[in-house]
């Protein structure tokens, strides 16, 4: 069995530790009591990610989970519809907390992590109908995680916002991994959610803070998600720790999420020389590869616990889809072998 300093951690890009410059960076940071406004470097950061994505406020909330879930309480009521992309975050991975905090339920539409703004309206349900939950939001999730890191056409984004508007339906913004998207397409975060009403966006994906995510839109928005992130637990104290890690992240972190996508490539061709491993090597944009094992190959759970014993870790996403996610603490040359390792597990070896 692998040592653990010789493990491939490819289970998300949430296994990331802070570097030692980041730590660094925390350890001189100043801090407050942010629940009384007075942690400085929060107030800085906040500040900053509200400006780079080009709304008017941002708030750091301790998880995305929690941002997803304070932004449905702020833009929903109980008894709302809510539309996503098929698989989304807020299905499959929220702990059914759409229901349980916001009471909202949630309609699943499109294919491969997207849909169009046809289908965004053919699936709304109207206001006022004896029987129909409304449609009052809907959430697009870019990158999608469980089909792969797609990025959501922004053509598409920017029709969907459009109609969402004219059927008075909030449009809101997953973007936990919207710094891949952006590296992607070439455009800004400000103008990936130019379209949006309010957005997230996560600090402990691909930058590798320890924690923390930021959700943005406007000054009464923000006002109200704050009350939300109280009742829910999520104020916190000296949070200026965590400020500085996101902040040192955003001025070392972006440019390098190159590397992720480029190590992705490299797995996923890996994969590909395997004939029991179905995989789409052009469809890997970003940082996560989800690929399926063919009938002839060993079963999922036996296959995950061979690349554990060889040193490899991956998830298991369904019956034969397993995902591995690329991230700052494995190069492309680890990502190379550990593509070699979960062919042999495929393979029975």
């Amino acid at each position: 069995m692998a040592g653990e300093h010789d493990i491939i951690d490819l289970r998300s890009d949430t296994v990331t530790r802070p570097t030692s410059a980041m730590r660094a960076a925390m350890m001189e940071a100043l801090v407050g009591d942010d629940q009384y406004g007075d942690d400085p470097s929060m107030n800085a950061l906040q500040n900053r990610v509200a400006g780079m994505l080009g709304k008017e406020a941002a708030l750091w909330l301790p998880s995305g989970t929690m941002a997803n879930q304070v932004a449905l309480k702020v833009l929903t009521n109980p008894g709302d519809d809510v539309i996503v992309a098929r698989e989304a975050h807020a299905v499959w991975h929220e702990a059914g907390g759409s229901a349980a905090n916001a009471g909202v339920q949630l309609t699943e539409i499109g294919d491969s992590g997207t849909f169009t703004a046809d289908e965004f309206i053919a699936a709304i349900k109207p206001s006022g109908h004896g029987i129909f939950p409304p449609t009052t939001l809907v959430e697009i999730e870019n990158t999608h995680n469980r089909m792969g890191g797609v990025v959501f056409p922004q053509d598409e984004v920017e029709r969907i916002c459009a109609a969402a508007r004219e059927h008075g339906i909030t449009p809101y913004l997953d973007g936990a991994r919207l710094w891949n998207a952006a590296l992607v397409t070439g455009k800004s975060v400000a103008e990936l959610a130019a379209p949006v009403a309010m957005v997230m966006v996560s600090l402990s994906k691909g930058l590798g803070a320890p924690g923390g995510s930021m959700l943005a839109g406007s000054r009464e928005q923000i006002a109200r998600a704050n009350r939300h992130r109280r009742m829910f637990g999520g104020a916190m104290r000296q949070v200026g720790f965590y400020a500085a890690a996101a902040t040192y992240a955003l001025d070392h972190h972006i440019e390098r999420l190159a590397d992720d996508h480029r190590a992705a490539k490299a797995l996923a061709q890996a994969l590909q020389q395997c004939p029991h491993i179905e995989i789409d090597v052009e469809a890997v944009e970003t940082n996560i590869v989800v690929f399926h094992l063919k009938d002839s190959s060993s079963p999922t759970a036996d296959v995950v616990a061979r690349a554990r014993q060889a040193g490899v870790l991956i998830n298991a996403f369904a019956a034969r889809t397993l995902r591995a996610v690329t991230h700052l603490d494995v190069s492309e040359a680890q990502c190379r072998r550990a593509g070699e390792i979960i062919v042999e597990s495929a393979e029975g070896r």
